[in-house]
């Protein structure tokens, strides 16, 4: 599916990603908008508490198929592939969806949310059914990310970001429809409204991806790019892993803060820095699928998707840098997220440790880009288990041996972590470069 490679430009990178860039930033504003609209509503403590319990169950639920859009992006090549993962995909969305049922039967959910986690009865009633209204989330992001992988592989990303404007119209029209005209709890309907968003994408989705699909039909299968579902499953398994163990860290972060120095202003900066800092990362995150598409599977466009890659990661943390050592970040922290005066100067210094994470973020996804295009995806998710280990050392030695606040402590590990991640993906990216170089001499 690499078309025109020889004809590559920036500018046609550029274009190529504007619109998964901008996909990313449109998901980033769910969140805040349904909080908004459930905090308006009646019980509003009890309905936030319940959407965000019911929502972090659904994320580690959706985890094991994130990575299904980087997958079909690379692996979608001719009409066997094709059907293959696809349906691979079928298949774990399918599973996804039936192991958050089987959760939710009461000897399994009441055991883990009441007995182990705590949960007053009126929250985890709420926290019930809003997962029971999202249990069709995790099947339809596996399947519109599958689908989307397939438009980014036949060079057809603005139909991603179109099919991404639908989800949110969808999820917006929902929320507010049922704000004004039912009398639901706020959960439900924040659960409702993202069900039916990401239902009405994935839908879309597989609409939008029909001519790709015809072309992808219309290609011959090779014995070289060909794999059986037990190679598809071995090839897949270290992505499922990355972002499940990527998923564990959060929480060990915010227990963590609960128990450092400064525990209550750490806890309240940490969603207003991690909430900027992403609009700045998923810059990066945007990227890994148009290295995949665009630097291809005998690699001609590596050198110019690289450069990209490193302009677009000095640009991305640049900005971040402009924010956090300039007045501009007392406007965000103070005027815009409307913190105090002492939380404002409590968060400047871990802002300014994080404006280096946007790009590390640019280069690891481009390391995992090439690793996924030459099938060598084992390292991805050791570097991820790596991550994970050296922020949770981190943490553990700030909070036995060094009184730093909370939250720098935390912003520092994230760092830490994320460069011992990037320094574990390069040894195994350089052997694949390598051997790549000397097919073509040879």
């Amino acid at each position: 599916m690499q078309k025109n490679a020889t004809e590559l430009s920036y500018g046609k990178i550029f274009l190529f990603w504007l619109p998964l860039a901008a996909t990313w930033l449109m998901m980033a504003v769910e969140g805040p908008f349904l909080a908004a609209i459930i905090a308006r509503l009646a019980e509003e403590k009890i309905n936030l508490a319940a959407y965000g319990v019911a929502y972090a169950f659904a994320l580690i639920a959706e985890s094991p198929i994130i990575m299904l859009m980087s997958a079909s992006t690379a692996l979608c090549r001719d009409q066997k592939s094709y059907r293959q993962l696809r349906n691979f995909s079928l298949f774990l969305s399918f599973l996804v969806t039936l192991l958050l049922g089987i959760f939710l039967l009461p000897p399994f959910f009441n055991s883990v949310l009441i007995k182990l986690i705590g949960l007053p009865t009126e929250v985890a009633i709420l926290t019930h059914t809003a997962l029971f209204c999202l249990l069709p989330w995790p099947g339809a992001i596996g399947i519109r990310r599958f689908y989307q992988g397939v438009l980014i592989a036949g060079h057809q990303t603005k139909r991603v970001a179109v099919s991404t404007l639908i989800r949110l119209g969808t999820m917006a029209g929902s929320a507010l429809f049922l704000y004004f005209y039912s009398s639901l709890p706020g959960a439900i309907i924040g659960a409702i409204s993202l069900s039916g968003g990401v239902v009405a994408e994935a839908l879309l989705a597989r609409y939008l991806a029909r001519h790709a699909i015809d072309d992808i039909l219309q290609m011959e299968s090779t014995a070289q790019q060909h794999l059986n579902y037990r190679e598809i499953w071995n090839y897949y398994l270290p992505l499922a892993l990355t972002p499940i163990i990527g998923l564990s860290i959060h929480p060990l972060v915010t227990f963590f803060l609960g128990k450092s120095r400064d525990a209550l202003e750490s806890l309240a900066v940490m969603p207003v820095i991690y909430g900027l800092t992403f609009i700045f990362r998923a810059i990066g995150l945007s990227y890994q699928e148009v290295a995949i598409a665009l630097v291809g599977e005998d690699q001609n466009n590596y050198h110019k998707v690289r450069n990209f890659a490193v302009a677009l990661g000095i640009s991305a943390s640049a900005s971040l840098f402009l924010i956090a050592f300039t007045p501009l970040s007392r406007f965000w922290f103070h005027n815009l997220s409307g913190l105090s005066d002492m939380l404002t100067t409590f968060a400047a210094l871990p802002l300014q440790i994080m404006a280096i994470f946007p790009a590390l973020t640019v280069l690891i996804c481009f390391q995992r880009s090439i690793l996924i295009i030459t099938r060598i995806t084992n390292p991805i998710s050791i570097a991820t288990a790596i991550e994970a280990f050296g922020i949770f050392l981190v943490l553990l030695l700030a909070m036995l041996y060094f009184p730093l606040p909370g939250i720098v402590a935390a912003t520092l590990a994230y760092v830490t972590g994320r460069l011992l991640a990037v320094a574990s993906l390069q040894r195994p990216l350089t052997l694949q470069l390598k051997k790549i170089s000397c097919r073509k001499n040879s």
